[in-house]
């Protein structure tokens, strides 16, 4: 995985790894509180042309299958605290990872999302991007 940023409209950078689809995305920043439904939070359409954000910290363990999907709009992108690659799931038809390029939507990871959700609490609501060319 390479480097990847989320740069925030107040000027704070996050320094993290990328997953899912590459490339550049901007949006207003979302989070999501749930321990589970990942799939289901990503293909919510009140999160279609969102970044979302995962408060739970490990998401990608239980893969994806195609019953979890509540529509085919989507968020632009997700960012999580730990990705996992290897999910084991007697359900799972696949990786969180492949299902983002599928739907051209780009991951974040390895930044501090509890540090994130006070920044995006406290000033109900924050546009951002999430880029692979340092800022």
């Amino acid at each position: 995985m390479k480097k990847a940023w989320l740069v925030l409209e107040n000027g704070m950078v996050f320094e993290g790894k990328s997953f899912g689809a590459e490339g550049t995305v901007s949006g207003e920043l979302a989070y999501s509180v749930n321990m589970t439904g990942f799939q289901e939070s990503l293909t919510d359409p009140k999160h279609s042309g969102r970044i979302l954000m995962q408060t739970f910290p490990l998401v990608g363990n239980v893969g994806v299958n195609e019953e979890n999907n509540t529509s085919d709009k989507n968020a632009n992108a997700l960012i999580v605290r730990e990705y996992c690659d290897e999910p084991s799931n007697f359900r799972e038809k696949g990786t969180l990872g492949d299902f983002m390029k599928e739907r051209n939507i780009i991951g974040l990871y390895g930044i501090d999302t509890r540090q994130l959700t006070h920044i995006l609490r406290d000033n109900a609501g924050m546009n951002g991007k999430i880029t692979d060319i340092q800022p």
